[in-house]
């Protein structure tokens, strides 16, 4: 690729370099219209001159700042005046992902508390909520953007070193209260730098487009902070207009001859569903050279789903990139190669579960697919460790630990948690498990959700999609599968959301589900009904199993 700047110490270098050119960002609405357009250049002067006014209304360098990351102008605002001001910014969810005002209220308050944050705001559609979930807390500044004090024009700021913090990232909360992720710029420009120059290998011609939210790693660092570096403009989706206009996406992409763009599985998946019955006319997908997929297992019959509805209209399925990483490592941590598209192997399940082996599937009966996700970026690396934490040779399925300078500094004031996650040579615990096939990771589940019946481990997503994918009138997201103790062993639960209030039919459907386990994976569970949009998600719109079996476990042995 082209470095058309040289490496950069902190993210606002990084800016300030942009804001030379004439990228930018571009805010768009459900239909398609532009909100506003902000250039780097404009953004640094925004950014200077509110960075005044937050220190001159008392905040100091140092202090935590909370913002509710809204899809909008203002958040990125001021997110980079706490870059320029020497705070540290704490980007905060939207309530599409709660339950209820009153949890996304209480989770808003843990979340300020859990950072000590001395401000907090949010868009002015939410100053009401953000106010209320701040009350009584100790705040010197809470509100929205034009609750920031005027000021006269200061001096030069202080710059940030290398070693400060670039931002404080809570983790989504799959499997815990979110910690706070401490990112320092060192760690930020790192990780930038192996995006854009090994892993997407940008160019002056390439353009973004995002839904993704920038409370989220992915959205935050992947697409807002990363093209700053890399000097590239980006089109901005809301997340929730995504949402109820998935194909809006595509219809950008087409439009500004997009060249990269990300999503989990599920984006691919609600944009075929979508476009299931629609004439999408002249859409034309030829320039997206890079479909990015990340943030959750890859279901790759999804993709190939995606890329044949959508072949007609230029799409081609060596565009697709598996990436793997998360918020602890800034974000990235392996890309495939480029234009070669999924590279899968189909796995023997029996030896998987039984043996802990990626033996090829041959003629067995129950088998896997599981997408390669690309070596470690340069400069970092990838182990997958037995139980005693010896290396694992290739194809032996163990914990996967990676390191380099994209790794968090640590988790803000868990001193614990941290020691738990980072071991004294700077291996990072990412409490996923995969192995190792040519170079390249395959991630095959999470640690902590593996279900261990007779001496076999079982990955509840298995069982998730099997029932998903087998049983009509289920979608993805609607099975949550996870195992709770009992007297003799763990018990295998299965959480459905059924839409229907016919009894008949809902015992048909709790009966179905009880008979695919069963068959496909030798194991008695047991089935609760839930209401649609009952199983709980994380900020970022996985399916949190933790929550899930707090739900069950509430529910007591009660039908929903």
């Amino acid at each position: 690729m082209t470095d058309r700047h040289p490496p950069h110490e902190t993210i606002l270098d990084a800016l300030d370099a942009a804001a030379t050119g004439d990228r930018g960002f571009t805010f768009h609405s459900a239909r398609g219209e532009v909100l506003a357009d902000l250039p780097y250049a404009r953004l640094r002067d925004d950014a200077r001159a509110l960075a005044a006014r937050l220190l001159a209304a008392g905040l100091t360098p140092g202090d935590r700042v909370g913002l509710i990351a809204e899809t909008e102008a203002d958040f990125v605002r001021l997110f980079f005046a706490c870059g320029y001001a020497r705070l540290v910014p704490a980007p905060m969810p939207l309530p599409m992902a709660f339950g209820g005002r009153e949890t996304y209220l209480a989770h808003i308050r843990r979340m300020v508390e859990t950072a000590d944050a001395a401000a907090a705001f949010a868009p002015a559609a939410l100053k009401a909520w953000l106010l209320e979930a701040v009350d009584g807390l100790p705040l010197k500044l809470a509100g929205s953007i034009a609750d920031v004090p005027e000021a006269e024009a200061g001096g030069d700021l202080d710059r940030p070193a290398p070693e400060d913090l670039a931002y404080l990232q809570f983790s989504s909360g799959s499997t815990r209260f979110p910690k706070g992720i401490m990112v320092t710029h060192a760690a930020l420009m790192a990780n930038a730098a192996g995006i854009s120059r090994a892993g997407l290998e940008t160019t002056p011609d390439d353009r973004c487009v995002s839904w993704l939210p920038f409370y989220h790693d992915m959205g935050l660092v992947g697409f807002m902070l990363t093209p700053i570096v890399a000097g590239l403009s980006v089109d901005y989706l809301s997340t929730r207009d995504f949402a109820r206009r998935p194909l809006m996406w595509l219809e950008l992409i087409s439009r500004n001859r997009a060249t990269i763009s990300y999503s989990p599985s599920f984006g691919f998946e609600l944009s075929v569903q979508r476009a299931a019955t629609l004439d999408l006319g002249a859409l034309d997908l030829t320039s997206w050279r890079i479909a990015g997929i990340g943030g959750d297992m890859i279901r790759p019959h999804v993709l190939r789903r995606f890329a044949d509805r959508f072949a007609a209209h230029g799409f081609r399925l060596g565009s697709f990139v598996p990436s793997y990483g998360m918020a602890e490592a800034t974000l990235a941590l392996s890309f495939a190669p480029l234009r070669e598209g999924l590279r899968t192997e189909t796995l023997d399940l029996d030896r998987l579960e039984s043996d802990g082996v990626a033996a090829a599937a041959g003629e067995s009966v129950r088998t896997r697919e599981f997408v390669l996700c690309g070596a470690a970026l340069p400069g970092h690396a990838i182990e997958v460790r037995d139980p005693t934490g010896a290396p694992q040779a290739d194809r032996a399925v163990g914990q996967v630990f990676a390191r380099g300078p994209s790794l968090m500094q640590a988790y803000f004031r868990e001193d614990e948690a941290t020691a738990a996650a980072i071991d004294a040579a700077g291996w990072l615990d990412t409490g996923d498990l995969g192995y190792l096939v040519d170079g390249q990771i395959v991630i095959t589940g999470r640690a902590k959700d593996l279900i261990l019946i007779n001496g076999r481990n079982i990955w509840p997503q298995d069982m998730e999609w099997a029932a998903e994918s087998e049983i009509a009138g289920l979608r993805s997201g609607d099975v949550a599968v996870f195992s709770v103790d009992s007297a003799d062993d763990e018990e295998v639960v299965a959480l459905v959301q059924c839409r229907a209030s016919a009894p008949d039919v809902r015992e048909a459907l709790q009966a179905e589900v009880e008979k695919v386990l069963r068959m496909r994976f030798g194991v008695a569970p047991v089935v609760r009904l839930v209401g649609a949009h009952a199983l709980p998600v994380t900020s970022s719109g996985k399916l949190s199993r933790s929550r899930s079996r707090e739900l069950y476990l509430s529910l007591g042995s009660a039908q929903a």
